[in-house]
Formats: structure tokens, C-alpha cells, sequence
């Protein structure tokens, strides 16, 4: 049950810690936290990859912290890390710059500054190691101008460990007014008809987390949800004493579901719901009609933001390639990405469909739909591509009058 009651990844804030080599980034991490989460070593890159960490950090509540190797490091490897390094910057909510006290600013923490700066990302400045500098120098500095992203602390004797706490709190991402996934749409009392398929690609004994996330927004806006399975959906819809404001399905299951769901009742999917929540529904709409533009010998990119174990009919690397090449009447080739990867360099692709993201933060994907629109290739996500190659878009984007409106300015 714990998977339930635990935070979704994707709505924590996200946390990276940035800085060089032996500069005190794990060290910092476990005088927050409280605990031995990150390994500590007077060896200069013990950290060698960018390591999450899921947890809770009073006084701010759930995150996600990213310790990264140093931004120092040397060599062809020590490059690639480096690499890796800097891509937690276009996830991370709030970045620490961990500085060795005795040593200062260099070039490298400078650049690094800017950076955050041309992501747009908060940031604290963390002077670490104060319990070695000398005194003198340390109290002339803090007689000094006051810097309200700079602070001077101790990982080893926890000085000033808790006002970094606070300040990491107060700089944070507040929960800012945006769209919720669904409640917006919603009056209390408003019925949900939720469309959920049973399947071998389910998970044993619990929901997928678009689900779970779907019906905590419906409760949460005091409204209804009804679930049930897509051959039960007319049925169900029989069985109500009154009409239903919307039904919200799994894209797999759309074309049965909107022959189902009378025509005056709003029709839409979970994927399309997160493509509104966390991306930009109007862009990945236009870029779906780049599927009209495929020519033989194409190459498309499928990406999901989770790993997942590979069913023998995987929606994303075996069924929508299949729609896809059905579709078109194309060869098509196809390229896919899960996790945390996800190109830099996106120009070879004629196209880019992505899952709905419920797993990877706000910042991250904006951050790829940004990649795709600078580099000019169009990008779309699993359910608004399927409603598209079923005939009912328009349908699906009925809920959201000023996106429909774009659709017809496309065509």
C-alpha cells in the first residue's frame, strides 16, 4: 500500500545539487536530510552518476533530491558525466551550488550561476566547509553586504544547517495557481465516469498513477468518480440517474469509448488531462498534424518518462508504431527513449510522440516540448495522436473550448 500514500515522483519538487568535486555535495545532503543518503568520501568523485532520492524535508514537505558528480570532472568520462550533470538543471525546481568555503567562487560556480539564471531556475548559494575557514576571514564576510541566495553553513558540525533548511523552504516552488488535472472542469456534486481497461498490461492489484492522480483531483473538487471497464461504459452511463459531466478514459479504449458516451456528455482522456497539466496542450495538438506530413523513410521518436517492464504488445513500442505505419501507409522508422533520457540533439526526427508524463515533473516536460519547438520538430503525446487517428480530437478537446479553437485555426 505504500505506493499509494507516498508522493507521485512527478509532484515533488525537485532538487538538484550542483557543484565540484569534494566541494561537500553528498555531505550536504545527508546534514538535510537527516540520514546517510548519499555516499561520503574524501576521494574526489565517489559520486560518479546523478543519484535521486525521494523524501521528505521539513519544513517543506515531499522532494526529490539529485546529487550530481562534479562539474570539475576530468576526461572523456569525467565529460559525459558532466553532461549528465548539467540535464538535471532542466528538471530541478530549486538548485543548490555547493562551494568549498576555503576556496570561493572560481570560474566554473560563475558560469554555473548563469546557467541557472538562463533556465529561469531559483537558486542558493551554499558555502560549505565553514567549520575550516578562517575565523577572520569568515566574520569579515558576514559583517559583509548580505546576499539573500548566499549562506554559510557546516556539513560536519551542522552550523547553520537548519537555516539552509529554511531558506530551501521559502525559495522552493510554491504550489502556484494553474490548471488542476481535471477539478477545474468540475462543480461539487459533478459525476466523473472514469473509462479504465483490466488488461495484462495493468498492474497486479493497483491502478497506474494517471489514474490514481485523476480521482484524488475528482474527490478533491467534491465531486464523484465512477470507474468502470470499457465494456461495462454503456451500461454504467444506463445505470445513472443523471447525466455524467464528463467521462475520462485510457486512449487505448477511445474509439469504443466515444461510440459509447452519448454525444452531449464531454469526452476526454487521462493523457490528454496531463498533456494540459504539466506540458502545453495547445503545441502538442499542432504538432500531431505532422503526422500528415510523413514521408517514406522518416524516423520517429516514441518517449516515455517511466521505465516500465516491456509487454508483449507495448503501447509505445509496439502499438503506436503499428497505428502509426497503419495510419500513414509509410515506412516509417522508429526510435525510443524511457527514464530520464532524452536527446539533446533533435533534428533527425521528423516527429516526436511522447507519453503523457505523469511520472516526470512540470519543469521537464516543458523543458523537452521547448527542445522540440526550438528545434522545429514537431512534437504530440500518446492520446491526443490516438484520438487524431481515430476521427474524434475534436471530440476529446471539447472540455477545453480555446484549444479546440486552435485545432480549427490549424486546419
Amino acid at each position: 500500500m505504500s505506493g499509494l500514500n507516498e508522493t507521485p515522483s512527478g509532484s515533488r519538487v525537485h532538487i538538484g545539487i550542483f557543484g565540484r568535486r569534494n566541494a561537500g555535495k553528498s555531505s550536504i545532503i545527508n546534514a538535510i536530510t537527516g540520514q546517510d543518503v548519499a555516499i561520503v568520501s574524501d576521494v574526489k568523485g565517489t559520486t560518479t552518476d546523478p543519484v535521486a532520492k525521494a523524501m521528505e524535508l521539513l519544513p517543506l514537505g515531499p522532494v526529490k533530491i539529485f546529487d550530481t558528480p562534479g562539474l570539475d570532472d576530468e576526461g572523456e568520462l569525467g565529460h559525459e558525466r558532466m553532461r549528465r550533470s548539467l540535464q538535471v538543471l532542466n528538471k530541478s525546481d530549486l538548485a543548490l551550488l555547493i562551494v568549498d568555503g576555503t576556496e570561493g567562487l572560481g570560474d566554473l560556480e560563475l558560469e554555473l550561476i548563469e546557467k541557472f539564471k538562463e533556465k529561469k531556475t531559483p537558486y542558493l548559494v551554499v558555502y560549505n566547509k565553514i567549520d575550516l575557514m578562517d575565523r577572520q576571514v569568515l566574520e569579515a564576510v558576514k559583517a559583509g553586504p548580505k546576499v539573500p541566495t548566499d549562506i554559510y553553513v557546516s556539513a560536519v558540525t551542522g552550523e547553520h544547517i537548519q537555516e539552509l533548511k529554511e531558506m530551501i523552504a521559502r525559495m522552493a516552488p510554491a504550489d502556484e495557481e494553474k490548471f488542476k488535472l481535471v477539478g477545474d472542469l468540475l462543480s461539487p456534486s459533478d459525476l466523473v465516469v472514469l473509462v479504465i481497461p483490466i488488461d495484462k498490461a495493468a498492474p497486479k492489484g493497483r491502478l497506474i498513477l494517471p489514474q490514481q492522480q485523476t480521482i484524488r483531483d475528482i474527490l478533491e473538487s467534491d465531486a464523484m468518480a465512477i470507474m468502470t471497464k470499457e465494456y461495462e461504459l454503456r451500461e454504467t452511463l444506463e445505470s445513472l440517474n443523471r447525466k455524467p459531466r464528463l467521462v475520462i478514459t485510457d486512449s487505448q479504449v477511445f474509439a469504443k469509448v466515444s461510440a459509447d458516451t452519448p454525444r452531449d456528455v464531454l469526452l476526454t482522456s487521462f493523457s490528454i488531462l496531463f498533456a494540459r497539466h504539466k506540458g502545453n496542450l495547445e503545441e502538442l495538438v499542432k504538432g500531431v498534424k505532422a503526422m500528415e506530413r510523413l514521408k517514406d523513410g522518416d524516423t520517429v521518436l516514441i518517449s516515455e518518462g517511466c521505465t516500465h517492464h516491456r509487454q508483449c504488445d507495448d503501447i509505445g513500442t509496439v502499438k503506436i508504431p503499428r497505428w502509426i505505419r497503419q495510419n500513414t501507409g509509410k515506412q516509417l522508422e522508429f526510435e525510443f527513449t524511457s527514464g530520464g533520457t532524452f536527446p539533446d540533439d533533435l533534428e533527425k526526427y521528423s516527429m516526436i510522440v511522447h507519453c503523457g508524463g505523469c511520472t516526470l515533473n512540470e519543469k521537464e516536460m516543458k523543458h523537452r516540448i521547448r527542445m522540440a519547438a526550438r528545434q522545429n520538430v514537431p512534437i504530440t503525446n500518446y492520446g491526443i495522436l490516438i484520438a487524431w487517428m481515430q476521427g474524434i480530437l475534436r471530440r476529446s478537446l471539447e472540455p477545453f473550448p480555446a484549444i479546440a479553437m486552435c485545432l480549427d485555426d490549424e486546419d
